[in-house]
């Protein structure tokens, strides 16, 4: 229990696997459920850890907030794993701090928009929900040797961020690459078998509009030159 509310951490499993169960309860007897894999779990407690440390340095809540009023949030990540996206934010109102996780899921084309999920989870019990996790992920985790895959990396353009992360399930290795900006954030999946494919081409293209941008410049050079002298017989004659 935290605060008003109760926290359930179940271990479930079916024809794919062991996954987690979070469902929340709050005093009304309303409830919330998110669903991730034990693969996500691990990640979703090291998000929490960053959560935590960030908490720790922040200062006193503010006492001025207006009930309603608008807020940005504190701190935020997300996390895209196949068709699930998870969004986390730390945010405050007049009752606290708060972590709000939201689990959208894409049911993909025909299928409806995407379902979606939220539960709040206190910031005074962030500790003790990490270390439930943490503990069922000890208990229940996967025990295979994970596969090594390369780190992820992220660029940033203009007010966009781009994400690049390496991962895998059970039809293989493929790369997220995540579009993030303040108001729009979409993701695509690359199997691993068309990296050496869609670089082949991001390349050709790349070389493509070299080409095209150097005939630019030379062009608008030639523009630029002063014409050369007239030629004519300027004499008189006799």
């Amino acid at each position: 229990d935290i605060q008003n509310k109760r926290f359930y951490l179940d271990v479930k499993q079916n024809v794919k696997g062991r996954f987690l169960k979070i469902a929340e309860v709050g005093a009304g007897g309303n409830k919330s459920r998110l669903t991730l894999s034990m693969s996500v779990a691990v990640e979703f407690r090291d998000y929490l850890g960053d959560f935590i440390e960030h908490y720790a340095q922040l200062g006193p809540t503010n006492p001025d907030i207006v009930q309603d009023e608008p807020r940005r949030a504190l701190k935020s990540e997300f996390l895209v794993r196949e068709n699930r996206k998870y969004y986390m934010d730390l945010k405050e109102n007049q009752r606290g701090r708060f972590l709000r996780i939201r689990q959208t899921v894409n049911r993909g084309p025909g299928l409806g928009s995407a379902q979606g999920q939220t539960i709040a989870l206190p910031a005074q019990g962030l500790i003790e929900f990490r270390d439930a996790l943490a503990k069922l992920i000890d208990d229940y985790g996967v025990d295979e040797e994970p596969a090594e895959l390369p780190e992820g990396t992220s660029l940033t353009v203009d007010n966009k961020r781009f994400f690049f992360d390496v991962g895998s399930n059970k039809y293989g290795v493929f790369m997220r690459v995540s579009e993030v900006k303040p108001t729009y954030r979409n993701s695509i999946t690359v199997p691993c078998k068309v990296w050496s494919k869609f670089g082949n081409t991001f390349c050709k293209y790349a070389d493509e509009m070299r080409k095209i941008q150097e005939r630019s410049r030379e062009k608008r050079a030639s523009e630029l030159l002063p014409e050369g002298p007239h030629g004519g017989d300027d004499g008189e004659d006799d």
